[in-house]
């Protein structure tokens, strides 16, 4: 959580660059504003990061080991390593988020929790923590969703979590959001609503980044234990709202020797109708409380999106995200629901190891870019697949 000046953290009045703030209705306004009054002085406080930091050695697992994938890196022709977020207690770099709003909150002195989950991960991760802190757990997740991620829904329920289906609109993410933001408008007192990526108003999407920075800031020693040097050349990462890519991108912003490299959802293809490619489709707009990018028709309504993946299957990206893509500070791409498939076949069969569909969007877009063979690429495997057996059984390629 080292705080640094750089162009790519938030300014003061919730913004990076031209998105960001906090467009929420009043009645939220007393909820969002407690947050934003209070947390920097509780992150920043020793006893606060002495059990943030406590709790990911002994609780998380941390640190996540950096690994030099050989068989990986010869059939792409680079050094590939893969930041093994996979490893992490719960399955998915979404604890290390999860361990610090818990703690936050509990510093507010909440006594409940809700959340909002797409693939399950987020949800997961949540109802984790309450069971380790002995706090009640309301999960919101689409009902499509519950259906294609019914293990992660049964592992929320073994931990006492109550997981609540959102019917409206396509029934993902998005929704599940919608629905959480009102149970909070409704429980202010007591309620902590722990969202997921680094999404919505500020300081939501500063707060999950800087609980997220744990990875890059591991990986500045990790690479010079391996390499020498603190620095890959390229650091590749998979964006839903874009909490894995903001953690394993933080201590990197400012760092022009470094690239940054973002892969959305194309789904069935980005000019198909069956896509969350945002960048690519997308422009400015609300969602959630902050300006972002986001899909959109002429009149301002949100494209429901699409992905084979849950938890890529979102209409926009974090503000930190569309300033990234604003300013050309990331270069952002995309890949199919087939071409990241294959990714997932592929890694398991190289080097043993099956990702979650998330972080196999990541590995696609190796099989599309140029690499030397010296060029040190980190990618961030965010998640393990788990949780996506029933879906890589049901595509049935491999």
């Amino acid at each position: 959580m080292i705080d640094q000046n750089t162009d790519y953290n938030v300014a003061p009045n919730g913004f990076y660059g031209h998105f960001g703030g906090s467009y929420i209705p009043e009645m939220l306004y007393p909820n969002v504003e407690e947050l934003r009054q209070n947390y920097m002085e509780i992150l920043s406080d020793k006893s606060f990061q002495d059990s943030f930091y406590k709790l990911l050695k002994d609780y998380v697992g941390r640190p996540t080991p950096l690994y030099l994938a050989e068989r990986l890196s010869e059939r792409i022709g680079a050094k590939i390593y893969l930041k093994r977020e996979d490893l992490s207690h719960t399955g998915a770099h979404k604890i290390n988020n999860t361990i610090g709003q818990i703690l936050l909150a509990r510093r507010l002195g909440k006594t409940r929790i809700i959340a909002e989950t797409g693939a399950g991960q987020h949800g997961v991760a949540t109802a984790t923590v309450c069971a380790l802190m002995g706090m009640e757990c309301t999960v919101y997740m689409g009902s499509l969703d519950i259906s294609r991620q019914r293990p992660n829904v049964e592992r929320m329920k073994i931990l006492g979590a109550e997981v609540r289906a959102a019917e409206s609109g396509n029934k993902t993410l998005k929704d599940a959001t919608n629905e959480a933001m009102r149970h909070w408008i409704n429980n202010p007192v007591d309620t902590h609503y722990i969202i997921g990526s680094v999404v919505g108003p500020h300081p939501y999407p500063d707060m999950v980044a800087r609980f997220q920075s744990v990875i890059s800031e591991e990986m500045k020693w990790q690479l010079m234990e391996s390499e020498d040097r603190d620095y890959p050349d390229t650091i590749v990462a998979c964006l839903g709202g874009g909490s894995n890519a903001a953690g394993a991108f933080y201590h990197y912003f400012d760092d022009a020797r470094v690239k940054l490299i973002t892969v959305e959802a194309s789904g069935k293809g980005v000019d198909s109708g069956y896509s969350a490619a945002t960048t690519a489709l997308g422009k400015p707009g609300i969602l959630h409380g902050s300006k972002t990018l986001l899909m959109q028709t002429d009149d301002g309504q949100v494209v429901e999106p699409y992905s084979i993946s849950a938890g890529l299957d979102y209409p926009g990206i974090g503000p930190l995200h569309a300033h990234l893509h604003e300013s050309g500070r990331a270069s952002f791409h995309n890949v199919t629901d087939n071409e990241a498939m294959q990714a997932c076949i592929t890694l398991s069969r190289l080097e043993g190891i099956i990702p979650a569909i998330e972080s196999a969007h990541a590995l696609a877009i190796l099989e599309k870019l140029e690499f030397s063979k010296e060029e040190v690429v980190v990618v961030n495997l965010s998640g393990r697949g788990d949780k996506d057996l029933e879906t890589i059984i049901n595509w049935g390629g491999y």
